[in-house]
């Protein structure tokens, strides 16, 4: 029997809402991996791919319609510091695309019968009203900081030019283009400067991009108004989700409505799930706060008034493992597409 094509990943957000993974990190580390190296879940695509396939594979099981890829901190320069030239490294780039793919397609199909991965075999949301049930990759373009392996994604302002930026930028984001994912991920960025060089640096590869942003108590992290970040997509038309991820459930509770309003996009929310790095003991503290503990009606809650405020794509980031992504699939709330949507 003839597989009916993959809907684009556009015309699902028009009925959404979409539901994407979790950290792929904590999934890695849960399987065994060791991730100290500067290329961080990268180094993976070289020397275990296995792992990267097998996490993405979890998240599927999980609901995850949207897989992101291993690449957030892969560089040509990361690459090439391991004894990687560029044809090597581009064909890294490629595979993470390709191992997600695997991932999604291996999951789906009429007979997947995907389940909760938190043991109550409960089934998840398998696509929006109308929308066939498909499984969507995003090539994930992680910002200059990330690559740098210092934790200055979280601060931006790295003291490059726009122009510097895009340079850097646009052979990681072409790299991905090729092997053809449905949407590029431009993550965690913490700057309007890098944002800026992001959309200059994937102009013309022919693949729609979802811009998101870091933020911290209402600004970005390098301090800007989220007005001024999130009007920066409203122009452009390879944008088709703009948003936040990589911060705390109530910074991006606060933050879809603006989003929606000063883009005019619908939007991408995945954050972390609270807990706190604590880079001197290298361990995570707190408890976690995402997706809400306790009660399945917190989450459907707390999902609804994002999905009513514009959000479509969700999520969520650090330390969100298969088995929340499992509970935002059971109850991200339907939405209708609207009139010629």
């Amino acid at each position: 029997m003839t597989t009916p094509p993959r809907p684009s990943l556009r015309a699902a957000l028009a009925a959404g809402p979409v539901v994407l993974d979790g950290g792929l990190s904590n999934q890695l580390e849960a399987q065994g991996c060791e991730l100290s190296d500067e290329l961080w879940s990268a180094r993976l695509l070289a020397d275990d791919p296995e792992q990267l396939r097998a996490a993405h594979a979890a998240y599927v099981r999980a609901g995850a319609q949207v897989l992101i890829t291993g690449s957030y901190q892969a560089s040509f320069e990361g690459f090439a510091r391991r004894g990687v030239d560029r044809r090597e490294a581009a064909g890294l780039f490629r595979r993470s695309v390709q191992l997600a793919r695997a991932a999604a397609e291996s999951g789906t199909g009429p007979h997947a019968g995907r389940r909760g991965a938190d043991g109550d075999g409960a089934p998840v949301r398998t696509g929006p009203p109308g929308v066939q049930a498909a499984v969507w990759v995003a090539g994930s373009v992680g910002p200059y900081g990330a690559v740098r392996a210092d934790g200055s994604e979280y601060r931006g302002r790295y003291g490059l030019s726009v122009r510097e930026l895009a340079a850097f930028h646009r052979p990681r984001a072409a790299a991905l283009a090729e092997a053809e994912p449905d949407v590029l991920a431009l993550e965690t960025v913490p700057d309007v400067t890098e944002a800026e060089a992001l959309l200059r640096a994937v102009r013309g590869l022919g693949t729609p991009v979802w811009l998101s942003y870091t933020i911290e108590g209402g600004r970005t992290r390098a301090g800007q108004p989220l007005a001024d970040a999130f009007a920066l997509a409203a122009g452009e038309d390879d944008v088709l989700a703009v948003g936040v991820n990589c911060c705390t459930a109530a910074d991006a509770d606060a933050a879809v409505a603006e989003a929606a309003a000063c883009s005019g996009k619908p939007v991408v929310v995945y954050p972390n799930s609270g807990e706190v790095w604590d880079a001197r003991a290298r361990a995570w503290r707190g408890e976690p706060t995402f997706p809400p503990p306790g009660c399945e009606r917190d989450t459907a809650r707390l999902l609804a008034g994002w999905v009513a405020r514009g959000a479509r794509l969700l999520g969520g980031c650090c330390r969100v493992g298969p088995d929340g992504i499992a509970r935002l699939a059971r109850q991200a709330p339907p939405v209708q597409p609207s009139p010629g949507g």
